[in-house]
């Protein structure tokens, strides 16, 4: 009976060493002179396929400054929404930069570092149009997409004196508010951040934050020295202002203040 129990006990033993020895730690990552990162299949401008056929975008340059500063070579993995996580469980990939928001329920399964970059919802204008908070909407036309979280955000706060002119899609949206049909945009980022880039002439800027839901890079539960590592770098990022170069770059904006742990 004690001759079966300490042979359990090896077993036991021997799989917890093999389980950690899998892990995909900063030691292991530096050894084998390779991370696997896994990117935003498509999801402009955080990560989608370019013109010459790869990856580009936010998430994409943020990924290529981490093994830069590793010292070692980067391998992409494109990812949808659904794949982020277990991939990562699943040691398909070191770290995940996907825009991906934490929460009580994810951080079950995974562990994330400060956050990298800015996703949000805001009211978007040019610089003429003095707008600073919700209240300064009073008799200006706001345009947005219908159901989205940014019409539930601003129906709820916003007075009976500003006019929401509510669009079937984001391609309406956009329309609408370059052609001058409303004077402001509520809408997430992104969306702001391709209308800059499509039509610079009109000076887009960022009036005001309305809901605020930055990116965390996502890194396996047990990888505590690369999580480590990932902190410093974003922290060494903000302070060098690297990260901001990648904001103006791809959001049209500068870097806000962001969350960390």
């Amino acid at each position: 009976m004690k001759k079966t129990l300490r042979n359990c006990l090896a077993a036991v033993a021997i799989l917890a060493g093999t389980t950690g020895a899998a892990l995909a730690d900063l030691s292991d990552i530096l050894a084998a002179g390779t991370i696997k990162i896994a990117v935003p299949e498509s999801f402009p401008p955080f990560g989608s396929l370019g013109d010459e056929g790869e990856q580009v975008g936010y998430d994409v340059d943020v990924a290529k400054l981490i093994a830069e500063n590793l010292g070692v070579e980067l391998e992409l993995v494109p990812v949808t929404s659904k794949q982020r996580i277990p991939f990562l469980e699943t040691n398909r990939v070191d770290l995940v930069i996907a825009t991906m928001g934490a929460n009580p329920e994810r951080a079950k399964s995974i562990w994330f570092s400060a956050a990298y970059a800015p996703f949000y919802s805001g009211a978007f204008a040019p610089a003429s149009v003095e707008v600073g908070t919700v209240g300064d909407l009073a008799g200006k036309k706001v345009g947005l997409t219908g159901g989205t979280l940014e019409d539930l955000e601003l129906t709820k706060i916003a007075g009976d004196d500003v006019e929401i002119i509510r669009f079937g899609d984001n391609a309406a949206t956009m329309s609408a508010f370059v052609s001058g049909q409303v004077d402001v945009l509520v809408s997430g980022n992104t969306l702001a951040a391709e209308i800059g880039e499509k039509n610079p002439d009109i000076g887009l800027e960022r009036k005001f934050i309305l809901k605020d839901s930055p990116a965390f890079i996502g890194v396996k539960k047990g990888n505590y020295d690369l999580l480590q590592w990932v902190n410093v770098f974003i922290l060494h990022k903000k302070l060098g202002g690297e990260l901001n170069e990648i904001s103006l770059k791809w959001l049209g904006q500068p870097l806000p203040v962001l969350p960390t742990f």
